[in-house]
């Protein structure tokens, strides 16, 4: 253990340590051996790099799709239909193909949902993340209490001592 000395405000000197030596200072453990010993499984950085790379795919193609031109003012959980006019320019609708009838103006490029957190989701995983985020709603709304007073249940009364500084009346005998 490294020390060094310290001084009071009196001129009194003492030693004191630098860097703790001992894996349990005081009997605590500070940190896991677990976690600081193990070597991680190659497949674990690999599973995270994938994850990584999946969500910089994603905010890149929102942010390309937030870019499309859109004459109407986007609203979460409304499905947009993208197509690309003779010029090149991308712009969204909300007429699907279907809705054009046999010959729609312009070349059909997909179809998004926008989401509550102004992600966009390509229409065939729509299914997929609606019931994602509805689980994930259920869980939380099933965490949340139902009543919102304050819960004494179980709780004994502490009785403090009588003394000089209590909450007596000072005017009452």
């Amino acid at each position: 253990m490294s020390q060094a000395k310290a001084e009071d405000n009196k001129g009194n000197s003492s030693a004191v340590a630098l860097v703790e030596s001992n894996a349990n200072p005081a009997g605590l453990q500070l940190v896991s051996s677990y976690q600081t010993n193990r070597i991680g499984d190659p497949l674990d950085i690999v599973a995270l790099a994938q994850q990584i790379q999946k969500v910089l795919e994603e905010a890149k193609r929102d942010a390309d799709l937030h870019h499309v031109a859109c004459n109407i003012v986007k609203k979460p959980g409304t499905v947009y239909f993208m197509y690309r006019r003779d010029s090149g320019q991308r712009y969204f609708s909300i007429l699907s193909p279907k809705d054009w009838g046999p010959s729609p103006p312009h070349e059909f490029l997909g179809a998004y949902k926008l989401q509550p957190d102004m992600s966009w989701t390509p229409y065939e995983e729509i299914e997929k993340r609606d019931s994602e985020v509805g689980l994930i709603n259920k869980l939380l709304t099933q965490q949340q209490p139902h009543n919102t007073e304050p819960n004494f249940h179980g709780l004994e009364p502490m009785i403090l001592p009588a003394s000089k500084n209590s909450l007596k009346d000072p005017n009452a005998s």
